[in-house]
């Protein structure tokens, strides 16, 4: 064939023919463009009829308009058509307008990215002029690296959250989930531990937040912390298209920074929109709800989304997940809920009840779990949670006999003591994002029980 196509061309220039062809295919990011027209337009997506043969599932295609080329994603094959879910709300389309093949959607990320606040398709959205692209570019919808080649999780950090610390330790490489009903306390206490100084690089994923609260997030809550940090940001009111692909942007910067050997903290508020804008883009494909309203392909991929954090290969970083759930309802047992507990090394309560009485964060320690805390426990810490924990449930579960005056100090020791000490236990777990973080919450407690007061805490302004 090659032969053919070069008849007629001068000897001296087939050479350079050859090498011009061995180039073009051997590109990595070379795909055989083909075309076809729309056919049908829905309210969530548009059909296109003569791809069905060269494009496939999650691939993105570009509809040609006035306007320019649109991007949209393949979300269902069919043998005439396929079905395309626009990324831009209330992008132009037309019947027989011309849709391309453009293969599977990818980033580069960039050590230059630091600092930036980006949308999920990594362009810039801070005003501080264009992206370097970086040297690889990186399938956003990217499969975990294989368990058996993983490092193990072995080294604890501090947060400077010392309900944390203390009752729920975390390692590097561990994935955790805290869950909270709306205005609990959430996206506060996200901000508290993306201030947490055991990580080279900070990835924030902003997934269906109030624009409003963007702006404020990255300039009040990281802080000088952003010069190490990258915001990918898609708000509540951009597409489903656009609030799904933005974790998958954010996790595929993480691990950009990952296999460079960093260690990497990633932040997803909340998994809940991302779950949500999945639903909107199924049922708009005509894929039928199996549970609460969600079809099964949100089950599929939360797992491929979160697998992908943790440990990276040997010789690579780490990316510690902190994950926000929204319950909704306050009911923890929601399918999202339920899903993601499972798949997590670790959860986070946050009761509304505790927010109610004033304690912030309104971290309950007899709900919240970590399950790589013995890796970070000393022996003699983790005894002394055993017995905190044990005073803190005796505590609650007689609150209704004390109120009522049924509580006799010198009938149950156990009891005297924690009536004693819970409430100081409490006053020193109180923290709020002015106080600076905790070096030692051990330490922190011990002087608090010491003195009979929990005010450990300090304005960070008045910082020495």
């Amino acid at each position: 064939m090659i032969e053919e196509q070069s008849a007629g061309i001068h000897p001296s220039r087939k050479l350079a023919h050859l090498a011009s062809l061995v180039n073009r295919y051997a590109n990595p990011d070379y795909s055989v463009t083909h075309g076809g027209h729309v056919q049908t337009i829905a309210a969530g997506h548009y059909t296109v009829s003569g791809l069905s043969r060269h494009v496939r599932l999650g691939e993105f295609v570009g509809h040609r308009s006035p306007t320019g080329i649109h991007l949209g994603e393949v979300v269902r094959v069919e043998p005439e058509v396929v079905y395309v879910c626009p990324i831009e709300p209330g992008e132009p389309i037309g019947i027989h307008d011309v849709v391309i093949r453009k293969g599977a959607f990818r980033v580069a990320p960039d050590d230059s990215w630091c600092g930036r606040t980006i949308n999920a398709l990594g362009e810039p959205i801070d005003g501080k002029g264009p992206l370097v692209s970086g040297t690889m570019r990186r399938p956003i919808s990217n499969t975990a690296p294989p368990s058996m080649t993983r490092k193990r999780v072995e080294q604890g950090f501090k947060t400077g959250v010392r309900a944390i610390d203390i009752f729920s330790p975390l390692c590097l490489g561990q994935r955790l989930g805290v869950f909270a009903g709306s205005g609990v306390g959430k996206s506060t206490l996200l901000s508290m531990l993306a201030r947490a100084d055991a990580f080279d690089r900070v990835v924030i994923a902003l997934v269906g937040e109030r624009g409003r609260e963007v702006r404020e997030f990255i300039e009040d809550t990281l802080g000088d912390n952003m010069s190490k940090s990258i915001a990918v940001v898609a708000t509540s009111d951009e597409s489903p298209m656009l609030r799904k692909m933005a974790p998958l942007s954010a996790m595929t910067i993480a691990e950009h920074f990952r296999d460079q050997g960093d260690n990497v903290l990633l932040i997803v508020d909340s998994v809940t929109r991302f779950a949500h804008a999945i639903r909107e883009v199924a049922v708009a494909a005509g894929e039928p709800p199996i549970a609460r309203g969600y079809p099964a392909s949100v089950f599929t991929e939360l797992p491929r989304l979160l697998e992908r954090g943790g440990p990276g290969p040997e010789g690579s970083g780490t990316i510690t997940a902190i994950i926000s759930i929204l319950v909704d309802g306050d009911n923890h047992n929601d399918p999202i809920a339920d899903s993601t507990r499972g798949i997590l090394d670790g959860h986070i309560v946050l009761e509304r009840s505790l927010a109610d009485e004033g304690r912030y964060p309104p971290v309950n320690p007899l709900s919240s779990i970590s399950r790589l805390a013995r890796k970070a426990w000393t022996p003699d810490q983790e005894k002394l949670v055993s017995r905190l924990k044990s005073l803190i449930h005796r505590f609650e579960e007689t609150r209704d006999l004390r109120l009522i005056g049924g509580y006799r100090p010198g009938a149950d020791p156990d009891l005297d003591m924690a009536v004693k000490q819970v409430p100081i236990i409490y006053d020193v777990l109180k923290q709020s994002p002015g106080d600076r973080p905790s070096l030692d919450a051990f330490t922190d407690l011990a002087t608090g029980l010491k003195n009979g007061s929990g005010n450990v805490n300090q304005p960070m302004a008045r910082r020495a």
